[in-house]
């Protein structure tokens, strides 16, 4: 099952990458926006991986990655955080070998994601993404927006950049309730299932870093194109007839 997924998703993104016209992938013509969101993707599920799955004293790399993943935590467990948050969630009782692994995991985890989105918002204020020396093509990197109804375009993009930048910042305090009431629903043993741990805690951070990076990239575009509608405003007036004043 897990290959036949692999293989449909390569299909579906070579297919995607070869078109000539827009499909689902956003930004597909902007590197490297889905680039840095796929190596955090496998980042942070290869960490992970690693950590869940090693016994204890086992493996000197586990060891460590669960370690380092065991500062952050620690440096981001107070009050209100999402890391107090998911361990809030976790029943009374648990073994404490299990408790510093999810601990580590979750540190992991997020701190992927952060670098992750310090890297692109450093790519979109030094680099000026998406510069590429042409000009950017907002129906094949934004195939669901359709910038010719709703109003005018920059008021758009803008409102829908503060929308993805507040579901960014909420998803991870979210996430953790949602998930526990879901496997309370369904009754499913989710700190016994390495394969939940790992894709659970990964969902975690991925989730909230695409709509981060996807509220900067849709501010960044907004601002490209007030920038050009400037310019263009003010070649405008620069080759308008200028009025000659009459003698008096």
């Amino acid at each position: 099952m897990v290959m036949l997924v692999g293989l449909t998703l390569a299909v579906f993104i070579g297919v995607e990458y070869a078109a000539v016209f827009p499909g689902l992938v956003e930004f597909r013509d902007a590197p490297p926006f889905n680039r840095v969101r796929i190596l955090s993707l496998f980042l942070s599920l290869f960490l992970l991986s690693i950590v869940v799955t090693a016994e204890q004293g086992q493996s000197s790399l586990a060891l460590i990655v669960n370690a380092f993943g065991l500062m952050i935590s620690r440096a981001l467990d107070f009050p209100f955080s999402p890391m107090n948050l998911i361990l809030e969630q976790l029943p009374e009782g648990i073994d404490p070998f299990l408790l510093d692994k999810i601990r580590g995991m979750a540190g992991i985890s997020l701190l992927v994601a952060v670098v992750s989105m310090i890297v692109f918002a450093l790519l979109v204020r030094l680099h000026q993404w998406p510069a590429r020396g042409f000009a950017f093509n907002v129906w094949v990197n934004l195939p669901t927006f359709d910038p010719t109804t709703g109003g005018d375009i920059i008021k758009r993009l803008r409102r829908d950049s503060r929308v993805n930048l507040i579901l960014g910042f909420c998803t991870p305090f979210l996430l953790p309730v949602v998930a526990v009431l879901a496997a309370n629903h369904i009754d499913a043993a989710v700190l016994s299932s390495p394969h939940t741990l790992v894709w659970g805690l990964t969902l975690w951070t991925f989730i909230p870093l695409s709509m981060l990076m996807r509220g900067l990239a849709m501010g960044r575009i907004a601002d490209m194109i007030a920038q050009r509608r400037a310019r263009l405003t003010a070649a405008i007036g620069a080759d308008a007839p200028k009025s000659v004043a009459m003698p008096g």
